[in-house]
């Protein structure tokens, strides 16, 4: 981002010959008064022109109060700024002022801003915080301009986002300055676009589809792999900038940079695909290498830095100009260490040499990995025996997705004095054919050196390790992201030995330790024919013990990752003492050769969220009844069962298990806290949980209690009945949650609207009351209004006495329900109910181990 960023050089006049979509997804030049595009530059009185010939409008008629903001030019204009328009204008704000922009209800809009952080009259951008939102979405919050350019050693900034299309017909630009602060901007521009997003399946769970036409966004990063800097009037109509891609490579190997030959054409598939990206994104690439050896020794890596907890759209764009059979090169993509593609093949996918094809993957990062920067990365797939070991990519595109909140804002950058590697990169001047092939040779001897330091810093490592091993510490000191880093019978000897130390040490004595050979031989050596569930932890496997006679789920945490320790140990703590028959049984463990590997009772139907939406087995109302009940009870075993209260922080449908009879358990118990004593209220502790189900008093003060497992399952239990998940982006504002939903039908009267309709003629009226009354209370914004678990099963049991039979008596819910759960605990046997037998330690979670099966990002 240090390279010189060019202005847009498409020349759009304001008033005649203008950019406008039509119904059709395509883009004419139209002359019409009534312009669906605006090239503001903002603080100037007339329309101006700049060095490349643009023409630049003024912002004030835009202005609803104009008398509110300032106009101000510049008092020194830097050597780097490409031209002097729009960025020697400024338009200051003091206090809240809007731009009301007239556009057609029906289209994408690029919004882009323009900031040139000097000095202007009296006004010192150094102390200049504002916020910015559009069509009710926050794009910029607490924003400072001086801070990101000094951050990113910019002159200027510019920001672009991409709204959604708005109903009202009117785009309202809003600017506030922060307390006892200024806002102001350089230059506004409104450009029509087509939709040139659609529904992409996240990375790691492919039941997960998210319609991107329904989100705002904002763009990351746009590069021109391979390729050089790419103006806006070469871009396909939408004035976009595409950028050198190096230096965001990540290490040495660059691999090598190529064009097409001019006798190759490149053809688009269709007259909307031109709009994805202009052709010369198309007429180079960046591959790794004519080595097949060397390439099958390293990855082709890029990185970027974001911002944490949203999801992003990365978009990578191919095209095979040399290359023209299926299988002559095959090659895997990975996106943050979570592979996105196993067989990327391009001549499969565009079905010829020369025709463009892109591929969308949407991926949430989260905070909690404390780690900002989003990782692309490309191999080779040696297993299907291409022709060529070898990766392309001729484009990239990164988008930040809206979160629930309609937010786009990130933090402002750190700023540092010493420009960054890959930043000094960018202000060097483009390279000449000759040194780039000097180059590319360069980086594969630098990769080749680097592949030989890193192999003897691996042996060596392995024998530090052997060595700290056999004096006797523990194989917790140093848990390699390495499958089968210590293969010597010797180590894993001693590995072994430690794991099952550790394990009967966490598990009191009652976790069974499994050696590594004994889960290899029940999953088939981890075959992927045998994987029921991938997440962030790794994968789930349909496996086998005891010679073949007992079902399995074992759960294998993800090696590259080192966040699983804590929630590994957590669920041995608590499972191995908790027995219960609505929990889900934690058979036992395996710690050897550095896995981390648990084993469970196997659920035959999967999930609860499998079959409430999306499936041909849908749940009859009296089956979803007592998957409820049972679900009910086996949290309020944790509220009151065991000695400490255990306070299970994600209760979601993901998380309710059906075994082969369907009855329901709960599950994962990564997260779990043990709760406050008796002369606590509440156990203080950063915020953990799934959006959706989180409960907002818990968010807001970050004091957990077990009423907040009793919002959690007011959610499920308004998803059992209406058959939706608990988020859904691609609905209308005010239907994406699905709690706000509920409780907006509730108190209008309508909740009969939002019913699963194929439950809907099921439901006694009586039954259906009590139901929705007791999952609203549970919804209540405060803690202290909610029911307790024990009156929520209550309420659900009287619910399926009044289906079976409406005339029976309703008695006082509390007392009730701890009468009901006294005698369900007796009829428990030994086995079934157990004890926690002391205070369980190593709660906290500061990462994302746990999900059985489909897994959902918390």
């Amino acid at each position: 981002m240090n390279c010189k960023i060019h202005l847009y050089f498409l020349a759009i006049i304001f008033s005649c010959t203008i950019f406008k979509v039509h119904s059709q997804n395509k883009i004419n030049n139209t002359s019409s008064p009534n312009s669906n595009s605006f090239i503001l530059a903002c603080g100037s009185n007339t329309e101006t022109t700049d060095s490349d010939g643009r023409k630049w409008n003024s912002d004030i008629k835009f202005l609803i109060s104009p008398n509110t903001s300032l106009s101000a030019i510049a008092k020194s204009q830097d050597p780097s700024l490409p031209s002097t328009i729009p960025y020697m204008t400024s338009r200051i704000f003091k206090s809240e002022s809007t731009y009301k922009f007239p556009i057609p209800p029906n289209f994408r809009h690029w919004i882009r801003l323009h900031f040139y952080p000097s000095s202007y009259n009296d006004f010192d951008t150094s102390t200049s915080f504002f916020s910015v939102t559009a069509g009710g979405f926050t794009l910029l919050n607490n924003f400072s301009a001086y801070i990101t350019a000094e951050a990113l050693t910019q002159a200027y900034i510019i920001r672009e986002f991409s709204i959604i299309k708005l109903d009202s017909g009117t785009l309202n630009l809003i600017f506030t300055p922060s307390k006892d602060s200024f806002a102001f901007v350089n230059g506004i521009e409104i450009i029509s676009m087509p939709e040139i997003f659609q529904s992409v399946s996240m990375v790691g769970f492919s039941d997960q589809n998210m319609n991107i036409e329904s989100y705002t966004v904002q763009t990351m990063y746009r590069l021109n792999v391979g390729g050089q800097y790419i103006s806006a009037i070469n871009d396909s109509g939408l004035t976009r900038i595409w950028y050198d891609d190096s230096p965001y490579i990540f290490g040495a190997a660059l691999g090598v940079s190529s064009e097409a030959e001019k006798n190759v054409s490149i053809v688009y598939p269709s007259n909307d695909s031109k709009f994805i990206a202009p052709e010369n994104v198309y007429r180079t690439a960046r591959s790794m290498g004519p080595n097949s050896t060397v390439n099958q020794n390293y990855n082709l890596t890029w990185v970027f830095q974001i911002d944490v907890n949203f999801t992003y759209l990365v978009r990578l764009h191919f095209c095979e100009f040399q290359l023209d059979k299926v299988n002559q090169m095959v090659f895997s993509i990975f996106i943050n260490n979570s592979t996105a593609e196993q067989e990327a093949d391009v001549i499969a996918w565009s079905n010829g040499r020369g025709v463009p094809v892109y591929k969308d993957y949407a991926v949430y990062v989260n905070g909690r990995t404390n780690d900002d920067n989003l990782w692309v990365a490309l191999h080779p797939n040696v297993a299907v025996k291409p022709e060529f070991y070898d990766s392309i990519l001729n484009g990239l595109e990164i988008f930040k997705l809206s979160d629930t909140r309609l937010n786009l804002a990130g933090p402002n950058p750190v700023p540092s004095e010493l420009k960054s590697e890959a930043e000094s990169q960018q202000g060097m001047p483009i390279r000449s054919s000759k040194s780039s092939h000097n180059g590319v040779i360069l980086g594969l001897i630098l990769g080749s050196v680097t592949c030989i330091g890193l192999l003897v810093f691996f042996i060596a490592f392995l024998k530090y390790k052997k060595r700290k091993n056999k004096q006797g510490l523990s194989s917790n000191t140093g848990w390699l992201p390495i499958y089968g880093s210590s293969r010597s019978s010797g180590t894993a000897t001693t590995s072994k030995s430690s794991g099952s130390s550790r394990i009967s040490n966490l598990g009191g004595g009652l976790c069974r330790h499994f050696t590594l050979a004994e889960i290899r031989l029940g999953t088939d050596n981890f075959s992927e024919s045998r994987v029921i569930g991938v997440g962030g932890f790794g994968k789930v496997y349909k496996g086998y013990i005891d010679g073949k006679t007992t079902t399995v789920a074992i759960k294998r945490s993800n090696p590259s990752s080192e966040q699983g320790l804590n929630e590994f140990q957590n669920e041995i703590e608590l499972l191995s003492k908790l027995r219960h028959r609505h929990l889900v049984s934690l058979i036992g463990a395996c710690e050897e050769n550095n896995e981390m590997i648990l084993v469970y009772d196997y659920m035959e139907k999967g999930t609860l969220r499998e079959h409430l939406y999306k499936t041909n087995t849908l749940l009859s109302w009296k089956e979803r009844l007592n998957i409820s009940i049972g679900a009910a009870r086996g949290i309020h075993y944790l509220h009151t069962g065991a000695k400490y209260t255990i306070i299970h922080r994600d209760v979601k449908s993901t998380n309710i298990l059906l075994d082969e009879k369907w009855v329901a358990k709960v599950s994962d118990f990564g997260l779990s806290k043990t709760g406050p004593t008796l002369n606590q209220t509440h156990v203080s502790t950063i915020v953990k949980g799934s959006f959706g189900y989180l409960d907002p008093e818990y968010f807001r003060r970050q004091q957990l209690t077990d009423k907040s497992d009793v919002y959690s399952f007011g959610v499920v239990l308004f998803e059992i009945l209406c058959g939706r998940p608990a988020l859904n982006p691609s609905l209308p504002k005010e239907q994406v949650s699905l709690a706000d939903w509920a409780l907006l039908n509730h108190r209008r009267g309508t909740f009969e609207e939002i019913i699963d309709p194929f439950i809907k003629g099921e439901i006694n009226c009586e039954c259906l009351k009590q139901f929705i009354e007791i999952a609203v209370k549970c919804l209540s914004d405060h803690g202290l209004d909610r029911p307790s678990m024990g009156a929520v099963l209550w309420n659900l049991e009287y619910c399926l006495q009044l289906e079976n039979n409406p005339d029976g008596p309703k008695v006082v819910a509390e007392q009730k329900a701890n009468d009901a759960y006294a005698m369900h605990a007796t009829l428990l046997s030994i086995e079934e109910e157990g004890e926690i037998c002391q205070k369980p330690e190593g709660h906290s979670a500061n990462a994302v181990f746990s999900q059985i099966v489909n897994p959902q990002g918390r």
